[in-house]
């Protein structure tokens, strides 16, 4: 396979950035489009990496790149994937792509967009500028086939994230980002000391040849002891209960492209080092931890479920469904089996695609209704944007995990390597894990179907704000929802121009550029809800490889 493909899905995206910055002027008019153009190149690279691999070679690095990169230390720019990274290089390049086509499509003009220049200024040249350095990051961290080249691109991303959500988010968004850079720093630098104690028992940094080690030349208490630490760097990241308060404020202030992308993929980076550099490379480690990791696994499944019982905001509600879905993950991990481990990559694979699509759902009807807050909506999405209200069910009905769709497989085959771990785990344990990762599996239903029955059912009993039509921009048949800014100009609520309760235009109901950023992920739920061999058969040889030491 072409080896140049990782080093230039990196080098997109990071020169898009950099001809921003000194070469403004230029493309200012043209942003939205340099944008999709960008991250279009980037996504077809990746897809070119996908019709290239080798899937009958599917556990060992493709596309790899092994050159110099501070020769007195030994450290190497190592590059490549396999069956575990390479669905998730895509999936980055993918929802990058969606997302800028969500922000510039048209004329860039409608509620969440934000490449358009407004009134006191959203920004747009900064927001791509933002946008481009955070796809550099996210899919190198997925790259890296070196220590040290992971805990870099694992750190570049939290400095555009931060900014995302600092500039670009609601109204609380700057305490919103301190946490989530404080949590995810601090949890970083607990994960280098374990990097680090790696180094200095082995002296190499290389992913590969550590992964084929198995441990040899640590002993037990040593890994134990560097599982710990990378583990809980890890573990806030992906978040991990009880590691995860940063999580709901950040989605809740965040806007709908930094929602999609820390939801879709930044979470995905905290799981993927258990399975990239915790468990193959610290494999006694990982047998002395499994337990206590599926133990916070399943505590994250039911706390997650049952606080999402008591949201009333939608964001926040989806954002606590992460960290539910997020314990099957890491209860799959724990089982150490092949079944396991393909059911939390195959679930870390499908919560991308899911809650990617759920968070830009939220976003349309945060900028429909200006409030997120569910009893606030007044019910009857169904009557008033039937296509919208229809597309947030099948959202929801694959997050909850209906079978045949791309929800189910993850969480089914964690719970059926809970039921048959490794046998050097301790199987009562596991069943009962299994048991109440079974409970969390019914808990998951009940809140998505408590949230469907009050936003989406019934009688709407709540006016929508909508554009007055009088403006030289606005015409009855493109009517659109006013920012919450331009409704605060009118003197009382009374004066704001409304829809009727009930129907609304039809033009209030999905638009373009959000079919242009939804239908991929609709179909991806679909495509792999119904044919799951399409990613199995590449995770399989890889997690066989994985765990060589423990078979």
């Amino acid at each position: 396979m072409t080896s140049w493909l990782p080093v230039a899905l990196l080098a997109v995206p990071l020169l898009g950035a950099f001809l921003l910055l000194v070469a403004p002027s230029l493309l200012r008019p043209i942003l939205p489009a340099y944008g999709m153009v960008v991250s279009g190149v980037t996504l077809a690279l990746a897809v070119a990496l996908v019709a290239t691999f080798d899937h009958g070679q599917a556990g060992r690095p493709q596309a790899t790149v092994d050159l110099p990169w501070v020769p007195g230390l030994d450290l190497r720019f190592h590059l490549g994937v396999d069956g575990i990274s390479l669905p998730l290089v895509a999936l980055t390049a993918l929802l990058t792509f969606l997302c800028f086509a969500y922000l510039g499509w048209g004329d860039a003009r409608r509620p969440g967009q934000l490449l358009h220049p407004r009134p006191g200024g959203a920004r747009p040249r900064a927001l791509v500028f933002t946008l481009l350095v955070l796809e550099v990051g996210m899919i190198g961290t997925f790259l890296a086939l070196d220590l040290l080249l992971f805990f870099v691109f694992f750190e570049i991303v939290l400095v555009p994230m931060y900014f995302l959500i600092a500039i670009w988010g609601g109204a609380e968004r700057r305490g919103a980002a301190v946490k989530f850079i404080l949590y995810t720093l601090l949890g970083s630098v607990v994960m280098l000391l374990g990097l680090l104690l790696i180094w200095a028992q082995t002296g190499t940094l290389d992913i590969v040849a550590l992964g084929q080690a198995h441990g040899a030349g640590m002993s037990r208490a040593v890994q134990v002891l560097a599982f710990v630490a990378v583990g809980l760097g890890l573990a806030v990241k992906t978040p991990m209960w009880p590691l995860h308060t940063w999580l709901p404020d950040a989605h809740t202030q965040a806007p709908t492209v930094g929602s999609v992308l820390l939801a879709g993929v930044l979470l995905k980076m905290g799981t993927y080092g258990f399975a990239r550099i915790a468990i193959p490379i610290l494999p006694e480690g990982a047998v002395a931890v499994a337990p206590w990791l599926g133990a916070f696994a399943v505590v994250g499944i039911i706390y997650g479920s049952l606080a999402c019982l008591a949201q009333r905001d939608l964001k926040r509600m989806i954002a606590y469904s992460s960290v539910g879905h997020m314990g099957f993950v890491l209860l799959g991990f724990a089982t150490l089996t092949t079944v396991g481990i393909n059911g939390a990559l195959f679930a870390n694979v499908a919560h991308g695609l899911i809650t990617g699509l759920l968070f830009f759902l939220a976003g349309a009807i945060k900028d429909r209704h200006h409030t997120a807050d569910i009893p606030s909506l007044g019910g009857g999405l169904l009557a008033r944007l039937p296509h919208l209200g229809a597309v947030l069910t099948f959202a929801s009905i694959a997050s909850l995990g209906l079978p045949g769709l791309a929800g189910f497989w993850g969480e089914m085959l964690a719970l059926l390597g809970a039921f048959q771990p490794a046998d050097v785990l301790p199987r009562a344990l596991f069943l009962t894990f299994m048991a109440i990762g079974g409970l969390g599996a019914v808990l998951t239903a009940a809140y998505f179907l408590v949230m469907l029955s009050r936003a989406t059912h019934g009688v709407p009993s709540v006016p929508l704000p909508v554009s007055a039509g009088t403006g030289p921009d606005d015409h009855p048949a493109d009517a659109i929802v006013r920012p919450a800014a331009d409704l605060a100009a009118w003197e009382t609520p009374d004066e704001r121009p409304v829809a009727p309760v009930g129907a609304v235009p039809e033009a209030l109901d999905i638009q373009r550029y959000e079919l242009v950023a939804w239908v991929p992920l609709i179909v991806l739920i679909l495509l792999f809800g119904l044919w799951p061999q399409l990613l199995l058969s590449l995770t399989t040889p890889a997690v066989q490889t994985l765990l060589g030491a423990l078979s």
